[in-house]
This record gives C-alpha cells, structure tokens and sequence, in this order.
C-alpha cells in the first residue's frame, strides 16, 4: 500500500505545446502529479478519468472552447469545487469578469510569470486542499499538523498510522462533506494500487479508535449507503 501522502493533481489544458510543457515541467518541479489536455473535449474527459485536485485552464481551445469547459464544471456538484485557473491573451476588464462569472476561479493575463502563477496554484490549493501545502488542520479539539505529522486531540498526542493519517487529513480538509469509499481510496492510497473498498472500513475503524483512546465523542461519522464524513 502507498506510504507516502497523495501529492495534488494539476491538469493542465493548453493547444499549444511548447507552454503546455513549460507549465507541465514547472508544476512537476513544485512535486505536483501533473495531467495534460490539448483541447476542451479532452478536458472534460480527464477531469472523470484523473480526478484532478486544480484546472490550469486556456480560453482558447480547439473543439470546446476554454470558457465552456468552465462553464460546464462549474455547474455540476461533482466537479464544482474543482478550483480553475483561467489563462488567456485577452487582457480587457471585461474578458476578466466574463471568466470570473463563469466560474473561474483566478484570471492570469498572457504572457505570465511562471513564478507567480506558480503561487497562484498554491493559492488555490491552500483553500481546497490545504493539507497538500503543508497548512495545519483543525476540527473542534482536534489538531493535524501535516509538517510534523502528528496528530493532537486536547492536550493528548494520538498514535496514528500513516494511512490513517492520510485518511484524517481528507476528511478534515471539509468537515460535514461526505466522502465515497472509492473517493476515500482515490484520495488516500492513489490511482494506481488497487484497493478493496472493505479496507476503508477497517482503517475507519482503527482510526475511529484512535481519536476516542482518550475519551470524547467519535467524529467520523458512517453516512449509510454512501460513505463516511467528519462531524
């Protein structure tokens, strides 16, 4: 099984080559998992097959248009919160608010820096997943601090696995949002291992009895028919 934390999914949608690469080898050196989409269409099919945690997203595509595919996530649950980053040439205030009010998340004019919009994606990262970037989680008494990876509930130290580590931290990223086994498996051991979704019981489970060894009310909270949630 994985040992190491999911690293954030960054799909990058750019026609033109020689930027979709830059942006790709960039985002790579920053530890980011990187996919990558030449037109709209190809988009919005990897958005279901990667899952990917940010959009760094051009106006200008061939096939579905930039806007479009923003448009089109943005007005379904499942996608909705997938924070996108919208590149485009047109620098007019009124091309900003028409990206802006599309769904758009942030607006960087070309030519960029790569630096900056480099800060941008951390940004963005920072508000929906920020145990990715190192930001320390809280939930009522309990404290996750993702640098040192340890785990407080009051004043009590809990011993925590690594995986159940991992499953914490997503849960407490959006407390009350409930999670799927098969978004749980996506988020904590990864696309590429294959993974029984029984074994998200066993390891809420263990969890579970982690965080009540001192007392206090169990957090994790089982939704019946779909999956489990904090609080």
């Amino acid at each position: 099984m994985a040992g190491h934390v999911q690293q954030p999914v960054v799909l990058v949608v750019e026609d033109e080559t020689a930027q979709r690469e830059v942006l790709a080898y960039n985002l790579e050196a920053e530890g980011f998992r990187v996919a990558k989409a030449e037109n709209g269409e190809d988009a919005l099919l990897m958005v279901r097959e990667e899952k990917p945690d940010i959009l760094i997203l051009d106006w200008m595509l061939p096939r579905v248009s930039g806007i479009e595919v923003c448009r089109r996530l943005k007005t379904k649950s499942e996608t909705r919160g997938i924070p996108i980053i919208m590149l485009s040439a047109r620098s007019e205030e009124i091309d900003r608010v028409r990206g802006l009010e599309t769904g758009a998340d942030d607006y960087v004019v070309k030519p960029y820096s790569v630096i900056e919009l480099m800060a941008r994606v951390r940004t963005q990262l920072r508000r929906s997943r920020p145990s990715s970037v190192g930001e320390r989680l809280e939930y009522e008494d309990l404290v996750l601090d993702t640098e040192t990876h340890r785990v407080y509930r009051g004043n009590n130290l809990l011993k925590v696995g690594p995986t159940e580590f991992r499953l914490l931290s997503t849960l407490m990223e959006k407390p009350g949002r409930v999670w799927s086994r098969e978004q749980l498996l996506d988020r904590v051991w990864g696309r590429d291992i294959y993974v029984d979704t029984r074994t998200v019981d066993v390891h809420v489970g263990r969890l579970r009895k982690a965080l009540t060894l001192h007392g206090g009310e169990n957090p994790v909270r089982t939704v019946r028919g779909v999956g489990y949630s904090l609080g």
